[in-house]
């Protein structure tokens, strides 16, 4: 829908005389500086923005122009200039690795890596940081002056304007997401375009927030800014150098067995987990559920390239005509960029087509205190009034999430229960998380206005804080309908006599499932047998879940709509009811279980010499666990030493033996590691490393963490999931051409893969990207290269896949060309999800979609073999669709282009259109799924670092602290006079310290080598340069321990120099951290002066920052001993 500024409501506010004057000395000063221009018309025509000579921001011939002060412009955090080369108080130095952000919520993409690791400067950066609102600034402005008099943004666009726009190729539809570091910073991705659009400062994103979908203008090549991080630029910006090019998101949700999703979609997760007793896996399943990570599918938070749109939602509309108008436009940019690599298009929102569904459920906290100050200072004539709320007052409300920007909110609109609070004075409101929705935007507001729709609760909580994420994120997290669950058979249950008839009866063949040991759900399972030549049969047989939902039932209807299950650190929302999910569809061993299956007679060499798909009843006889597989891979296991009367150890069920599960084991590892080699022969791409996950103890919490790699056993499992993928995707898309439900991975990020090759260069790494294949090779030559260094080769991998897009679901009809139908990573041309029905509804479709296809072969099967003598029959085996074989004109005759149709309409194959919608949506909820794992990842390493009960081993009892340290050793990515850019190996994620303008801190920077000098100083400063703040303390820096206590606390406990209670700058016992001897063995403190070099590892302290008093953070310092504090 297209939001129209110039005719919403504005929210009045007062203002006295004093403040008016003030606004016009700051507006007569501004008008000497800087003008921005804004048409007078809500409907801006079309001409307005073709063309150069009418550039809004330029011309100064419009009707209309609204002049900011500086103080003004502070305020309201206007840029109207896209310059970001002019010199600033902050033009320093800043060397620093390739952007990124291992673990942060909201990734985003901005600048690049810029001044890689220390190399010749040619000149100096220019600061991207933005002055924000003071609280104060804030304040006044909305409850003191009101809205500005004349506009700050300019008129959206009308919708007929839109349209021509996007019909004749004037401006461009893109996403709009936005800098988490840096709000001020947007970027937007213009599909077919190869670098994203810069969208910089308040008034050219004009008034776009995260997850809107814009009309866009680019902006002519002489007000492109230039492109950081690429050779010879040397004008880098130390504020942006980090974390203003912070990484697109990476980490997608997988519960199950499809490992291709992992290498990317979890490089850069949040602390995943292990789902066994005392660990919780990190693909993001939770205790209990099947965890199958897929390996090689990238999650970059990019919804134009990576999220596949409905028909519906195309960047350009219209005829072909007029989409040629727009191809041009796009192919024009394209070339444009490419012979300019070293500038950065810019541009400018135009109109919001469709707004962010985040504009619905935008979760904060209230600024209760400011509110109450205001209302004091006012006391005398509130008094007079009885001391009711006026209808102007507003409150302001943060938002938790750095991409949106502050809100007001009118008092009389809160509810009830929040106004009686308020109006008791009750301060402690402002602790309590409340969701809000943006109402409006007026165009002479730097706010836009919200309404308070919920409250969650406080803000130290974890519960709040649960509900508040699955809010924000849309999850339903409410129990299946009763329409639902009368959809499925009651229990107990039995495979029905007619299925044994339609399908193959395989109860006889060894097959077992592997999963980590507390799974519930269990969706596939294998078996393998060996023939003759040297022919390996191996089965992947994957649960029937389209047996039970039917399509357009109420159960189906709610599973699309969910359609994934969520997984968070203690639990998960099944996308279908534990009734089908665990037990019913659930391939549990012993019991007889409906099923799809696909067997390939396997060579030597990893080729498929022939295959068979169809529906069978299988039984299990056998739920491994990871652990268990990877110990007969092991050799810890074997027929003859194998006792099952030890604990742990799964039960058997039929005429099986423990010799028929350890040969199976030891075959299908065998034949997993040849097709793991041809894989990467043919071009795939591995982006794996070493992850985090969080132990919990018995009570479910968590109270350390560790890094885990995967195994044998999990890459056996892996290598088959790929396969089965690989081959329903193939089938479908013959039956189907137009409307098969498909996964795509596209290319890299050309920009961002240059900018990794020239790092690698620079530093004597040598990287071809030239494909996917020579990419791997490359990164398994620094696998090689840095295996001593196992923290700098995890950065580097990370990097890496920095420039990876989403991967996603779309509807074959939707892209003709094979080329973009392709999976990068995987390098394979067609790809889909099949093997996880139980968790994705996804793989319903495909199945349903492969169902059809089985029956439509079968009908043309017995329809040909009419025509055929016996000896014809006998020899050809009637699979001309789902065999290895494809004869294409059986299916394009009128009989098999009947019979196609009808299986379709029987099973329910989505048309084209329809397939596309589904499509669409589900990358949603997976994305929505992702975030909600990675926050919930990021509330419980907070809880981690928050307890509050600790044992004092120099005290001899328990007592309460203000603070619990997690000590952890970190690598120094950035470097600056400013601050540093660290990445913390321990907890996977990146962040940074600030160290200018500290009391009692001096800080050199060595330019010429780009090192850093911390040291100690006696002098003391009372406020900052240019402001009356003070300087921040040195605790704020810096964690302080007395050489004294660390000697004094080791002959104590005996223990390392860690065991022992920190000083945090009071002499007061109960102010001093006590360091967990468990998390921080081992992590010796600094010493000053310390020097501080790229990459150089340094000790620092983590505590949970935020809860009650705002949004939830890991807090960074270094870990320091003197005798001087």
């Amino acid at each position: 829908m297209m939001r129209g500024a110039a005719d919403q409501p504005v929210v009045e506010d007062g203002g006295d005389k004093e403040k008016k004057k003030k606004n016009r000395r700051s507006s007569r000063r501004s008008n000497r500086n800087s003008s921005v221009s804004v048409s007078g018309s809500a409907s801006t025509s079309i001409s307005e923005i073709h063309g150069e000579a009418t550039q809004i921001l330029k011309n100064g011939n419009k009707k209309s122009f609204v002049s900011y002060s500086s103080s003004r412009q502070h305020v309201l955090d206007l840029h109207p200039s896209n310059d970001q080369e002019s010199t600033r108080a902050s033009d320093v130095a800043f060397s620093s690795m390739p952007t990124m952000h291992i673990n942060e919520q909201d990734l985003v993409e901005a600048g690049s890596m810029h001044h890689l690791l220390p190399a010749d400067l040619g000149g100096k950066t220019v600061s991207m940081s933005c002055p924000t609102p003071s609280a104060r600034d804030c304040w006044e402005y909305i409850n003191g002056d009101g809205y500005a008099q004349s506009p700050i943004f300019l008129p959206h666009l009308s919708t007929e304007a839109v349209n021509e726009a996007l019909e004749k190729g004037y401006a461009l539809k893109a996403l709009f997401r936005v800098n988490a570091h840096n709000r001020l910073e947007a970027y937007c991705k213009i599909d077919g375009v190869q670098t994203d659009v810069l969208i910089s400062g308040t008034a050219a994103q004009n008034r776009a927030v995260e997850g809107d979908v814009v009309l866009i203008k680019v902006d002519p090549l002489s007000q492109w800014t230039k492109m950081k991080g690429l050779p010879n630029n040397s004008a880098l910006a130390e504020d942006s150098n980090l974390l203003s090019e912070a990484s697109e998101k990476h980490g997608d949700i997988h519960k199950g067995k499809n490992k291709v999703d992992l290498g990317y979609d979890h490089v850069n997760s949040n602390c995943t987990m292990l789902p066994e007793k005392e660990f919780h896996y990190e693909d993001g399943s939770s205790p209990g559920e099947t965890s199958h990570p897929e390996s090689l599918e990238p999650a970059c938070y990019n919804y134009i390239n990576g999220h596949h749109l409905a028909a519906s939602d195309s960047t350009y509309i219209g005829s072909s005509s007029r989409q040629c108008d727009v191809l041009d436009a796009v192919e024009r940019l394209s070339a444009t960029i490419s012979l300019n690599p070293l500038k950065r298009p810019t541009g400018r929102v135009l109109a919001i087509i469709e707004s962010s569904p985040r504009r619905d459920c935008i979760v904060g906290y209230l600024n209760v205190n400011q509110w109450l100050n205001y209302r004091d200072g006012y006391k005398e004539e509130m008094t007079k009034k009885g001391g009711l709320i006026s209808k102007h007052e507003c409150i302001q409300l943060t938002p938790t999430d750095p991409k949106f920007p502050k809100m007001i909110v009118l008092v009389k609109d809160l509810p009830d229960c929040i106004k009686k609070r308020l109006e008791g004075g009750d301060a402690t409101f402002e602790m309590e998380l409340v969701a809000a929705e943006i109402l409006y935007w007026g165009e002479e507001s730097p706010f836009p206005q919200a309404h308070v729709s919920r409250v969650f609760g406080r803000g130290g909580e974890v519960g709040p804080h649960i509900n508040a994420i699955l809010y924000e994120n849309a999850v339903c997290c409410s129990e299946f309908s009763s329409e639902s669950l009368s959809c499925l058979p009651s229990v107990p249950w039995r495979v029905p006599p007619e299925e044994f008839n339609n399908r193959k009866d395989l109860r006889n063949l060894c097959i077992f499932t592997i999963d980590p040991s507390t799974a519930t759900d269990l969706d596939d399972a294998l078996s393998i047998e060996r023939l003759s030549d040297g022919i390996f049969r191996v089965g992947v047989h994957v649960a029937d879940v389209s047996y039970f939902v039917l399509p357009d039932t109420a159960l189906d209807i709610e599973a699309q709509l969910r359609s994934n299950s969520v997984y968070m650190f203690q639990g998960k929302i099944p996308m279908l009811p534990f009734l089908l999910s665990e037990n019913l569809g659930s391939l549990n061993p012993g019991v007889d279980r409906l099923a799809f299956s696909i067997f390939w007679d396997l060579n030597t060499s990893g080729n498929v010499v022939d295959r068979w798909i169809g529906r069978t009843v299988i039984r299990s006889c056998c739920k491994l666990s990871y652990e268990t597989a990877q110990d007969i891979i092991d050799g810890k296991i074997d027929a003859e030493s194998f006792n099952t009367s030890g604990n742990g150890f799964p039960q058997l069920y039929g005429d099986f033996e423990w010799a028929d599960i350890i040969r199976s084991i030891i075959s299908l590892h065998e034949v997993s590691k040849t097709l793991k080699e041809k894989r990467f022969s043919d071009g795939a791409l591995r982006l794996e490393t070493s992850k985090p996950v969080l132990l919990r103890d018995e009570d479910g919490n968590p109270y350390d963490s560790m890094l885990l790699e995967r195994k044998d056993s999990n890459f056996l499992v892996e290598e088959f999931m790929l396969l089965a993928n690989r081959t329903a995707a193939e089938v479908i898309c013959r039956a189907f051409p137009e409307s098969a439900l498909l996964r795509r991975h596209p290319a890299p990020n050309i920009r961002k893969l240059k900018e990794f090759e020239a790092f690698c260069q620079k530093h004597g790494l040598e990287l071809d990207t030239s494909s996917s294949g020579q990419f791997h090779q490359s990164l398994e030559r620094f696998r090689e290269k840095l295996k001593d260094d196992s923290v700098l080769f995890n950065i580097l991998m990370n990097y890496a896949a920095r420039p990876m897009q989403l991967a996603s679901y779309f509807c074959s009809g939707d892209f003709k060309d094979n080329a973009d139908r392709s999976h990068y990573g995987l390098g394979v041309p067609l790809y889909t999800h099949f093997t996880s029905p139980l968790r994705r509804y996804p793989d319903i479709v495909v199945h349903r979609t492969l169902a059809a296809a089985l029956e439509a072969e079968e009908f043309l099967w017995n329809h040909k073999r009419k025509f055929l003598k016996e000896k014809q029959r006998n020899e050809m085996k009637g699979r001309f669709l789902t065999g290895i074989y494809y004869e294409k004109d059986a299916l394009e005759s009128m009989e098999g282009r009947e019979a196609l149709s009808v299986a379709a309409l029987k099973h329910g194959v989505p048309c084209t259109d329809v397939l596309a919608d589904v499509a669409a949506h589900c990358n949603n909820r997976k994305l929505a799924c992702r975030n909600v794992k990675d926050a919930s990842d990021k509330l419980y390493i907070w809880v981690l670092l928050r307890k509050k009960e600790v044992h004092s081993s120099s005290c001899f009892y328990i007592i309460l602290i203000l603070c619990l340290v997690l000590l952890s050793e970190a690598r120094v990515l950035g470097l600056g006079p400013r601050f540093m850019s660290i990445y913390i190996h321990k907890l996977a994620i990146e962040r940074r310290i600030y160290y200018d303008e500290v009391e009692g801190l001096k800080v050199e920077w060595l330019e010429a080598t780009s090192a850093l000098v911390l040291n100690l100083c006696t002098y003391k400063r009372s406020c900052r340069r240019g402001g009356f703040t003070n300087y921040r303390p040195l605790e704020d820096v810096a964690l302080l321990i007395r050489p004294c206590d660390l000697k004094e606390e080791q002959s104590m406990s005996g223990g390392s120099a860690n065991e022992c209670i920190a000083a945090n700058g009071s002499d007061s016992d109960l102010t001093r951290p006590y360091l967990d001897p468990i998390s921080n063995c081992g992590i010796d403190p600094g010493v000053f002066p310390m020097t501080v070099n790229l990459l150089s590892t340094i000790p620092v302290a983590l505590s949970a920052v935020g809860g009650d008093d705002g949004p939830l953070d890991v807090g960074v310092r270094l870990y320091m001993s003197t005798y001087l504090r």
